[in-house]
């Protein structure tokens, strides 16, 4: 049965909003009005302004409207879900406790639009593949092969621990890099700034000694006036090359070749290939224990990464075990990604266990990348603020030398 969003007077002249299952837009005005309601808006959820954040069958995505779900509120969402289902409730009445309990209408709209879905006869995984914006191709295939199984809430489970450890993987990577980033933010400002007032203020100062500047003076005036005077020119420089990387992003062609050179630098390399194989390896455990055939699992996971060039790898393995080659070996021809992830497949193959191996190469994986992220992070800080201190004490000598030297000149 269809969900609309609807938009009704109480009697006291009050606004409610909210949502209600009906067979068609008139049954919903009508069902409103028995419960002593004037309707003034009734759309379906998934409209135009009905909230869901997504259309379903042929909705073409809004670039500039948000997700419903977040990557952190899609895990929690999950969570929730999984220990309604794991307690016994059905799955009908689950989402009609998550869709009363959600705080956002965004999010209220959505869960009740995939309730409308599942009562109507359709399955979890289809109602959810028609919000592919909201809910992954892989989130789909293991939802899909948790009702096939029988085991819904032990895959919801499974779902929801892997969506939690790729956030906080993915979390302590942005938080090791974000000291560095706002440290190196702040040292260019600084810098523009001493360079292009501070220097040139006090310079001025000396302009009618007639006496030679120092060399590290005039090097600083000389970064001063460029700044000052072409700064503009620094700025559209700047805009037209990040314009000029986005289109080329946009490329297939250009986009693997960069991913495919970035893994080849001495520590971003180790660390891009080490997420996105714990990321890998990890997805394809998760559809393996499920129950995904291992050709449709090894597709999914391989949509996960981000890394185009280890993606096209990846999708070169998939058509080597298709052919019949056993997954370790299909991946132990792929140099981009560690042999430690085709040993434990191995592993998993001679001993029947492969989702089990493949989830501690995950695990395996994703210590290290951690450990290498917080190693880069620790060298990066004292780096980063010796190289603002020289910086700033040249800019700090070419303005004290030539006050030295009047000094020396009055003696």
């Amino acid at each position: 049965m269809p969900a609309y969003s609807f938009e009704a007077l109480t009697a006291e002249g009050a606004t409610r909003k909210g949502v209600i299952e009906a067979d068609n837009a008139r049954a919903a005005r009508g069902l409103l009005r028995t419960q002593a309601l004037v309707p003034l808006a009734v759309e379906p959820v998934g409209a135009a302004g009905g909230g869901a954040g997504a259309k379903p069958r042929g909705w073409s995505t809004n670039v500039w409207s948000a997700r419903v779900f977040s990557s952190a509120a899609l895990a929690i969402w999950t969570r929730q879900i999984a220990g309604l289902v794991t307690s016994g409730l059905p799955l009908e009445r689950a989402l009609t406790a998550l869709a009363d309990e959600a705080d956002k209408e965004n999010q209220r709209n959505l869960v009740a639009a995939l309730r409308a879905e599942v009562n109507g006869g359709a399955t979890f995984a289809t109602a959810l593949a028609q919000y592919p914006r909201e809910f992954p191709g892989t989130y789909c295939a293991v939802v899909g092969a948790g009702e096939h199984s029988g085991n819904l809430g032990l895959v919801l489970e499974r779902l929801a621990d892997d969506l939690e450890q790729s956030q906080e993987l993915k979390a302590q990577l942005v938080g090791a890099a974000l000291y560095p980033a706002i440290v190196t933010l702040v040292a260019v400002v600084i810098v523009m700034f001493l360079l292009g007032y501070v220097v040139p203020q006090v310079a001025e100062v000396f302009a009618g000694s007639k006496r030679a500047l120092p060399m590290l003076t005039i090097i600083m005036l000389g970064l001063g006036n460029f700044v000052k005077t072409q700064g503009w020119l620094i700025l559209l420089v700047i805009i037209l090359i990040a314009i000029g990387a986005r289109i080329a992003w946009t490329r297939a062609s250009f986009r693997e070749k960069f991913d495919a050179a970035w893994l080849t630098l001495p520590i971003l390399g180790k660390l891009a290939r080490g997420y996105n194989a714990a990321r890998f390896a990890g997805t394809l455990a998760m559809l393996a224990a499920a129950g995904v055939p291992i050709l449709k699992a090894l597709q999914a996971a391989a949509e996960t990464l981000s890394n185009r060039a280890m993606r096209t790898d990846a999708m070169d393995a998939l058509i080597m075990v298709r052919e019949g080659a056993p997954l370790a070996s299909a991946l132990a021809q792929k140099k981009r990604f560690p042999g430690l992830l085709s040993m434990f497949a191995r592993l998993g193959e001679q001993t029947g266990q492969l989702p089990v191996m493949l989830d501690r190469a995950a695990r395996q994986l994703s210590t290290e990348v951690q450990r290498r992220a917080l190693q880069l992070a620790t060298l990066l800080e004292p780096l980063l603020i010796v190289a603002m201190g020289v910086v700033v004490m040249l800019i700090v000598l070419a303005v004290l030398l030539p006050i030295i030297q009047l000094n020396q000149l009055a003696k």
